[in-house]
């Protein structure tokens, strides 16, 4: 007898999604689908704007108030979050579904210790104060705090930008979630932390078992961290395929410019650097065709006619209109 398929710990399936403005509908998410495996970790990168943030936002349900889901479902654990009801999807975040914030000098409440804070997270369990303590101190240990005792005295000022990077990381694995979201956690710090900060994250993420949704600008985190990518532009998918197919022959003419802009990945010396030339499309106009297709130097009249979708390619899937050997 074979054994069932196992499914991945969160499914995104053509999740669209928009914001009321003045001047229309901002249509920030179109058709977004993306998979994170269980026990792996998956990257998302893109430029400012492409909807990283606005995805993670409906995946915890924190969206802003002039937001609206215009279509799709997210499946977490084959169970779709946009149906819960407020109380269950609250049950859910911190447990099993928990997130590190961009920002470590804001992401901590100010007027309460450390200990306090990681205390609070533990809410749920029956346990003493001493018992909360010894679990926090453990978590500190793993994230490579020293004196954890005496840091769970102190309060957020007292720690510098790393240390609080640590806190947080800290904080939300210490339930053991199945799903950890981790946006941009390494862009204050300088890149002797990142590297160190890198490192903790993936062998906790080793130990613990969870899958990681990990967002980054920062291509060579992506490539250290991850074993899938998803490349975001202008709010819809444009290509994802593991790290290696990624970084090594990239597809989709966006992808190979994203890699290309890398200072990483510049032998020669040079006073200009490479950029994408253009900008970002309208979101409330949104132009017909291939979205990318202004500042694609391989475009052709059908690009302005013909919205590619997302197929498979050679194990990947890439959403353009040309041949995997024309690009």
């Amino acid at each position: 007898m074979s054994c069932p398929p196992v499914l991945p710990v969160l499914e995104v399936d053509r999740l669209s999604v928009s914001y009321r403005t003045e001047r229309g509908d901002l249509k920030a998410l179109r058709n977004v689908s993306l998979q994170v495996p269980r026990g792996e970790i998956v990257g998302i990168v893109g430029e400012s704007g492409c909807g990283k943030s606005t995805l993670i936002s409906a995946m915890i349900r924190l969206l802003a108030p002039n937001a609206q889901l215009d279509s799709g479902e997210i499946r977490f654990r084959g169970e779709d979050l946009l149906s819960l009801d407020l109380e269950s999807m609250r049950a859910l975040r911190g447990d099993e579904l928990a997130m590190v914030f961009q920002d470590p000098m804001t992401s901590l409440n100010p007027v309460l210790s450390i200990g306090r804070q990681m205390r609070d997270i533990q809410y749920r369990l029956k346990e003493s104060k001493a018992d909360k303590n010894a679990r926090s101190m453990r978590m500190l240990e793993k994230v490579g705090i020293p004196d954890p005792q005496a840091r769970l005295r102190d309060f957020p000022h007292q720690l510098s930008g790393g240390m609080r990077q640590r806190v947080a990381i800290a904080m939300a694995l210490m339930m053991k979630p199945s799903l950890l979201i981790a946006d941009e956690p390494t862009t204050a710090l300088d890149a002797t932390l990142e590297v160190q900060i890198i490192h903790q994250l993936k062998a906790l993420q080793a130990e613990i078992g969870c899958s990681i949704l990990f967002i980054s600008h920062h291509l060579g985190v992506i490539a250290e961290l991850c074993d899938h990518v998803v490349v975001m532009y202008a709010g819809e998918v444009v290509e994802t395929g593991s790290v290696r197919e990624i970084f090594h022959s990239p597809s989709h003419p966006y992808t190979r410019m994203l890699l290309a802009c890398d200072p990483g990945g510049i032998t020669e010396r040079t006073k200009v650097l490479p950029i994408i030339r253009g900008f970002l499309p309208d979101l409330v106009d949104l132009p017909a065709g291939c979205v990318y297709r202004d500042r694609c130097d391989m475009a052709t009249e059908a690009c302005a006619e013909q919205k590619p979708e997302l197929k498979d390619l050679d194990g990947r899937k890439v959403a353009c209109l040309l041949t995997a050997e024309s690009l």
